[in-house]
């Protein structure tokens, strides 16, 4: 490869370099001077062009010859700069072990550099606390203690008005973790119900292809349970014909029973609901009574117009729910047990009448109205009870909320729309990326205990309140994916660090851009934030290819929850705008985190 094709080759691999040292490095590879390079000397030249200065520097910092790490160097770089502790001494050995490539270092206990690029590059250098991305969270505690990664209109692949409704849908919702789905079933021509966005033009599918799919998809990523949510709008009929197929299709995995015979005073765990189903619907009368058969399948109109309050399909234009008498079949009301829909009449009616296994739907805007308005009492409500937040009608075109404002609460179900890539989906994937990607994270203490007075308003006010300052020295940025395929197009990046948590830790900070550079950008700018509730932050890293003229260009972004940070120097490998890896691309960084005086 001559000088000229290595220049092209540069180029595509989105690194504008200065002529004089492109050709310096080529020169010193060039070792046989034939003005081309031959494999072993590319080899050579693509190791000088890849060198990382900037680890170069922190190695240098705490190796005493400059050669390598002797273990007690290694143990006090992990103690000072990693802020391990006391696990230091138990971590380098470890690290030599598992990350050193020459024989001879291992043998000298000792770390060369190349051992030391190797961690800070692996998953355990990574700014993810590797414990945290384990199942390491208690499973035991009721299912209103948790948040519960959801998904709305699932069948839907594209938009809400003619978008195509599929069974693939189902299994990506599952397959990234969900353990939320919904169906909205209405009366199929033929006896059969069938699934789509109601009064719209989206297609059609069968409700027993959905069901046949959940069974075989639901517990391939998750063991514990998923609540189908169903938005019926089915006669009576076709409601028993999709209670048959909901117990043939589903079998045993279907729960229909209470797990024992006593009224639950809290919900049940999802430990306790390993490997099962739980239907989200409507119910005739409650788990208190045994219901005898004179009781009438027949929901008064009163109730009938209380619970299409919370229905998210408009009603059909001829529908009149006061003169209208709805039904509700017996067989399909029988295998609701802990997820009865129930209209909310508000936290005081709540509070002295509802009993756990009802829980209520509320719309994006009435659940930011009741988060602002009584922040508190949402709180209180979610740690007896289930909710489930959609988003607005009106976003037809699919698009999402923000979820970080109803987690602020403790809502638990907060549905997005899976298929629509973005900020809101980076948050979620973000939010449930820890505990083994379950689909289910432990909320704080402070939003379990059912006497809590926590409001995302004030988070001063609560017991134990402790900010945490933040900082953050973004260093430098290695093969950046390239935004235009242009010939010759190179990116001028920027990283933009984002804070998402109560109203008061909502914060944003940015580096500068550098021009021509996403090979190997180097920044070293620090960012700084305070974080007043550590427990329910997350932290977004964006890089983006400045523009002046328009709109900066998405590169790629990476999302965790602040309690999985991880301090010290780390890699951020980043991840493209619906969620997938893009190796080798990646940030260094390095993380402070103390106490906020």
């Amino acid at each position: 490869m001559n000088f000229k094709e290595v220049r092209k080759l540069l180029k595509m691999m989105n690194v504008e370099m200065n002529e004089d040292h492109a050709l310096h490095l080529f020169t010193m590879a060039d070792k046989s001077e034939s003005g081309s390079l031959e494999i072993e000397e590319f080899v050579q030249f693509y190791k000088m062009l890849t060198q990382r200065d900037e680890i170069w520097k922190v190695f240098q910092d705490y190796s005493g010859d400059g050669e390598k790490l002797m273990l007690e160097e290694l143990e006090n770089f992990l103690t000072i700069a990693q802020q391990e502790g006391e696990q230091s001494a138990q971590h380098a050995p470890e690290l030599i072990e598992r990350y050193e490539p020459s024989e001879t270092a291992k043998k000298q206990g000792a770390m060369s550099f190349d051992g030391f690029q190797m961690y800070l590059c692996s998953q355990e250098g990574s700014i993810f606390k590797p414990e945290h991305r384990e199942l390491h969270q208690d499973m035991s505690q009721p299912l209103s203690h948790y948040f519960i990664s959801s998904s709305h209109n699932t069948y839907l692949l594209e938009d809400q008005l003619r978008g195509h409704s599929s069974l693939e849908a189902y299994i990506q919702a599952l397959k990234r973790g969900c353990r939320c789905v919904e169906v909205d079933c209405w009366d199929g021509n033929d006896g059969e119900p069938i699934v789509y966005h109601g009064h719209t033009l989206t297609s059609k599918i069968l409700f027993r292809d959905i069901i046949s799919t959940l069974k075989e998809y639901a517990f391939k990523v998750s063991d514990f349970p998923v609540i189908l949510s169903l938005e019926n709008h089915c006669g009576v009929e076709q409601q028993t014909v999709m209670a048959q197929h909901l117990s043939q299709i589903l079998g045993d995995t279907l729960l229909t029973t209470q797990l024992d015979e006593q009224v639950p005073q809290e919900l049940p765990s999802p430990q306790e609901l390993k490997g099962k189903i739980l239907l989200k619907a409507k119910k005739i009368g409650g788990l208190e009574e045994c219901l005898d058969d004179t009781l009438t399948d027949e929901v008064s109109d009163e109730e009938e117009i209380a619970n299409n309050d919370d229905s998210e399909d408009p009603p059909a234009e001829n529908h009149n729910a006061k003169t209208s008498k709805s039904k509700l079949s017996r067989e399909l009301s029988d295998l609701v047990v802990y997820c009865k829909s129930v209209h909310f009449h508000g936290f005081e009616h709540a509070r002295l009448h509802t009993k756990c296994y009802e829980m209520s739907s509320f719309s994006e805007s009435k659940a930011k109205r009741l988060a602002k308005e009584a922040g508190a009492d949402f709180v209180q409500y979610n740690t007896r009870q289930l909710s489930r937040i959609y988003p607005s009608g009106l976003r037809t075109d699919s698009s999402n909320y923000n979820p970080q404002e109803m987690w602020n609460v403790g809502c638990q179900i907060v549905a997005l729309n899976f298929q629509t890539a973005g900020l809101e989906m980076d948050l979620n994937d973000g939010l449930f990326r820890q505990n083994g990607c379950c689909g289910y994270v432990l909320k704080p203490d402070f939003m379990r205990d059912g006497n809590t007075q926590f409001s995302p308003e004030k988070p001063e006010e609560r017991q134990g309140y402790k900010p945490l300052r933040l900082s953050i020295q973004v260093i430098s940025g290695q093969q950046l994916p390239k935004v235009n395929q242009k010939e010759g197009s190179i990116v001028d990046p920027l990283v933009r660090v984002e804070i998402y948590g109560v109203p008061q830790d909502q914060n944003k900070e940015e580096t500068s851009h550098i021009n021509n550079n996403g090979f190997n950008p180097v920044w070293n700018e620090s960012l700084n934030f305070v974080i007043h509730t550590p427990e329910l932050a997350l932290v977004r890293f964006v890089v983006e290819d400045y523009d002046k003229a328009s709109r900066n260009d998405f590169m790629g972004q990476f999302t965790l929850p602040f309690t999985c940070i991880q301090a010290g120097y780390r890699h951020i490998h980043l991840l493209s705008k619906d969620g997938t890896p893009i190796p080798p691309s990646s940030l260094f960084v390095n993380i402070s985190i103390s106490e906020f005086t």
